[in-house]
């Protein structure tokens, strides 16, 4: 599924603003980059997604306790959150913007993401005019665990307007920003914390800790923060349950498929199927194989019992006939006959009962007129059955017939 992600201007987009934008096939490699104004920037696609990133400073980070029952609707926790957070924000908390930590819950401590809301809506409607519907808010850093599980500092900006991100700080794992050039941030990052710049203060952060730092572009920042947990698109700005459950298996699956820490379980999940589909396979060669040769020793039979019959093409049913053919040969009853059925019928019957009518067909002996009741009914069962013959009633007749005969 492909990807594409926006770097949300600093400010009100205006006309011919020029938007900085990562397409990306699978979120990990950058496809394409660059920047253009909102009506060239490239589309991903109809099943792709669309994902807009907040810059650093657009936000700021709160730390709250939410009382019980007040996730139990948007509106109430819009009006909690307001209330809570009045005396901290500068601005009127009506004009702002509000969005939970994921897998947020009452009663603990969690972090609240807080921006312009009227500058988010603009940026938001510039792109759905130019056609692009955004799928997803993220900030560009947000307080969380970290890929390395502790601290890490990430250098942005340019030489004359560096900072450093620390982020997984402290017991909250909080986000911290200061300027590269402040007194006292060697001091603040310990030697083991990863260190990651963007080629611009590459040079300026190796001067400033005094060892190396990896390079990262602003393209795989973008790509870093769009794989992360946070999505801001809340409250008003929320998309319905659907979309959000399709984009959440998209997303997913993407990762499942492509994705380089799940490459072992793929390999596994390949290979339990792979050996699925084997041991199937030889599953059924060796009922194949069984089967075969329970045939051939049917059709043994035959051909040995019955040499005259040299065409073989259903076994037991020719058995049968030929069964048959014997016994009327024979002069023998077969318990389909007339007579068999008549003198079983006849054992079986409780004293007393005699039917007023007696019809005989296609080994069928259909018995008239006979008022059984249901333990009657249940011991003639069991005397039959024990002759191998079974009964049913069809509109008040008796019928007694072979066991093999059962419709």
């Amino acid at each position: 599924m492909s990807i594409l992600i926006l770097s949300l201007p600093p400010s009100v987009p205006v006309a011919g603003v020029e938007w900085h934008y990562v397409l990306s096939s699978d979120g990990r490699r950058v496809l394409r980059s660059g920047h253009c104004s909102a009506q060239l920037l490239p589309a991903p696609g109809r099943t792709g997604e669309t994902v807009a990133v907040v810059p650093l400073r657009q936000l700021s980070w709160q730390r709250v306790t939410l009382p019980q029952g007040a996730l139990a609707s948007s509106q109430r926790l819009r009006t909690v959150l307001q209330g809570m957070l009045e005396e901290q924000l500068l601005d009127d908390p009506d004009s702002l913007h509000f969005a939970l930590a994921p897998h947020a819950a009452a009663g603990v401590p969690i972090w609240i993401a807080v921006c312009d809301r009227a500058w988010l809506r603009a940026c938001l409607h510039t792109l759905e005019v130019a056609g692009h519907r955004v799928d997803r808010i993220v900030p560009a850093h947000a307080p969380g665990a970290t890929a390395s599980g502790g601290p890490e500092c990430t250098l942005i900006g340019t030489p004359g307007d560096a900072f450093a991100v620390l982020t997984g700080v402290g017991e909250e794992q909080a986000v911290s920003v200061m300027p590269l050039q402040a007194q006292g941030l060697a001091d603040r990052v310990a030697p083991a914390t990863p260190l990651r710049a963007e080629p611009a203060v590459a040079e300026l952060a190796e001067r400033t800790f005094g060892r190396p730092v990896a390079l990262q572009s602003l393209d795989e920042g973008l790509l870093v923060a769009a794989r992360g947990a946070w999505d801001l698109a809340q409250f008003d700005l929320a998309s319905n349950g659907r979309q959000r459950a399709l984009r959440w298996l998209g997303t997913s699956a993407n990762a499942l498929w492509r994705a380089p820490e799940w490459r072992a379980a793929r390999w596994a999940l390949g290979l339990l199927i792979a050996g699925q589909v084997a041991a199937l396979n030889l599953w059924a060669w060796q009922d194949a194989r069984a089967l075969a040769r329970q045939q051939a020793a049917v059709r043994g039979v035959l051909t040995q019992t019955f040499p005259q019959v040299k065409l073989v093409v259903d076994a037991p049913v020719q058995m049968h006939k030929e069964m048959a053919l014997l016994r009327q040969q024979a002069g023998a009853l077969s318990a389909r006959d007339f007579e068999s059925l008549l003198a079983a019928a006849a054992y079986a019957l409780p004293a007393g009962q005699v039917p007023a009518r007696i019809d005989y067909a296609d080994g069928q002996l259909r018995l008239s007129g006979l008022t059984l009741s249901a333990e009657q009914r249940v011991a003639l069962d069991r005397q039959l059955a024990a002759r191998q013959l079974g009964t049913r009633t069809e509109e008040g007749v008796l019928i007694v017939h072979a066991a093999r005969d059962t419709p």
